[in-house]
């Protein structure tokens, strides 16, 4: 007789994701490959290499917010720390 432990694999982009890794939202990454790629999670701090969204609200963005982007991604930070507050999504998708 067996036992079987373990949830239902979510989907998540298209794929099966464990559900630790869909609950982090950052596109299925195993721990330490979203760094590798670049990626930042909420909470972390942007280091030097981003691009400051200008008119966040032209994009659909609030307007009163601050926004970085960094390789192919958008993240809403905070201005005077730099920390990721959220994950906004690929800057092809939001500013275009």
């Amino acid at each position: 007789m067996g036992i079987t432990l373990g949830g239902t694999p979510v989907i998540a982009g298209g794929r099966d994701c464990p559900p630790g890794l869909a609950k982090k939202h950052n596109g299925c990454q195993p721990p330490g490959q979203a760094k590798k790629q670049g990626y930042y999670r909420v909470g972390d701090r942007i280091g030097d290499d981003y691009i400051i969204i200008r008119n966040p609200g032209r994009y659909g963005l609030d307007r009163d917010s601050t926004y970085y982007r960094v390789g192919d991604e958008v993240y809403r930070v905070n201005r005077e720390t730099r920390e990721v507050l959220d994950l906004i999504g690929a800057a092809a998708a939001v500013l275009n």
